[in-house]
């Protein structure tokens, strides 16, 4: 609680700096005192007027301290002006720095998805030429196609090369009629020789073998229908199909063994006997006409002679008889070619990958 001013005496005036009243006097008036004396009127204070404010003076900091500085105004320009334009340039920096990583992210991207694209279409053709089937040029279908003939001797069975029966036609101009007449020659044994001079007969045509390269010889026995004609048809192997052309293109010379046409009187192949058989009785003297024949890599050739053991004689007088020998040696040879000397289809891989 304020405690109350005593009778004769005043509140203390500006707060606490008045003075006491004397005891007894009552004031009329709160700033007069009974006796007639003035006492000092309390000070009020000053209405404000906008026009005396003033402002705090800016912060001025210590010396030997360094305080933030602003950015100094160009002469004759605002400050705000310049600070302003300076925020502005230093905003269009930053966004052309932006705008220009953004474009080289941009390309990178670009670059990076362009390469896996074309990486991803590199595997796809890569698959897709494994799984379409294999092509093979020309020079290796011919490699493959020589490689499948040269082994044909061996693959195949001896009854495919030499079947039992082999069909020939002897002409119907050597007996008088227009119509040929249709036989078949019977097998009657094989043999195969460990080298070719076992199965050639004459020494210039067993060198003009060796020259080229034979390596293996297949023979065998065949009579004819009446039983009356024997033959012996031998297959020699050479390395490749120029080889076994130039075999019989230099047997077939005029200055050969064979005469032009494949046949001769010469003969070129060694006798192949059978015993209990109509071959039995048939040797090298027996030989009366030979033929030889290209196919392939192998070159064919053939001696027929009579079963009777008839030693060689001059057939020109018989018209006939050497058309039917001819006959059987070309319907020999000429089945053993198309065995042996027939082209396979062009090589083709199935289709799996790795093929």
């Amino acid at each position: 609680m304020t405690s109350q001013p005593e009778p004769g005496q005043l509140w203390p005036d500006n707060f606490g700096e008045g003075r006491p009243a004397q005891t007894g006097q009552v004031a009329s008036q709160p700033w007069q005192s009974q006796t007639g004396q003035v006492v000092s009127q309390p000070r009020q204070p000053e209405p404000y007027r906008p026009d005396s404010y003033q402002p705090e003076p800016p912060y001025q900091p210590d010396k030997g301290q360094r305080g933030p500085e602003a950015p100094q105004p160009a002469p004759g320009l605002d400050g705000r002006r310049v600070y302003g334009r300076a925020l502005r340039r230093r905003d269009f920096v930053a966004r052309e720095q932006r705008r220009r990583r953004a474009g080289a992210r941009s390309v990178a991207f670009g670059f990076l998805l362009s390469a896996g694209l074309l990486g991803l279409a590199v595997a796809a053709v890569g698959i897709a030429h494994q799984l379409l089937p294999r092509q093979f040029t020309p020079s290796q279908q011919r490699a493959i196609s020589n490689w499948e003939m040269e082994r044909r001797w061996l693959s195949l069975p001896a009854g495919k090369i030499f079947p039992a029966a082999v069909p020939y036609a002897v002409p119907g101009a050597a007996f008088g009629t227009s119509g040929d007449l249709d036989l078949h020659a019977t097998l009657l044994g094989i043999k195969q020789d460990k080298t070719c001079a076992q199965a050639i007969s004459g020494a210039s045509a067993a060198r003009i073998f060796t020259k080229h390269g034979c390596s293996a010889a297949l023979r065998a026995t065949y009579v004819d229908e009446t039983g009356s004609m024997v033959a012996t048809i031998a297959i020699a192997v050479l390395p490749d199909p120029a080889d076994a052309n130039a075999v019989v293109s230099q047997l077939t010379s005029s200055a050969g063994p064979v005469a032009s046409g494949g046949a001769s009187s010469g003969p070129l192949v060694r006798a192949l006997r059978v015993a209990r058989t109509p071959a039995a009785s048939f040797g090298d003297r027996q030989r009366q006409l030979s033929q030889a024949l290209g196919a392939g890599p192998y070159v064919i050739l053939s001696s027929a002679g009579f079963s009777d053991g008839r030693p060689r004689v001059h057939l020109g007088t018989d018209s006939y008889l050497h058309e039917e020998m001819l006959s059987l040696m070309a319907g020999l040879v000429e089945s053993a070619g198309k065995v042996l000397g027939t082209k396979p289809a062009a090589p083709a891989c199935p289709g799996a990958p790795g093929c």
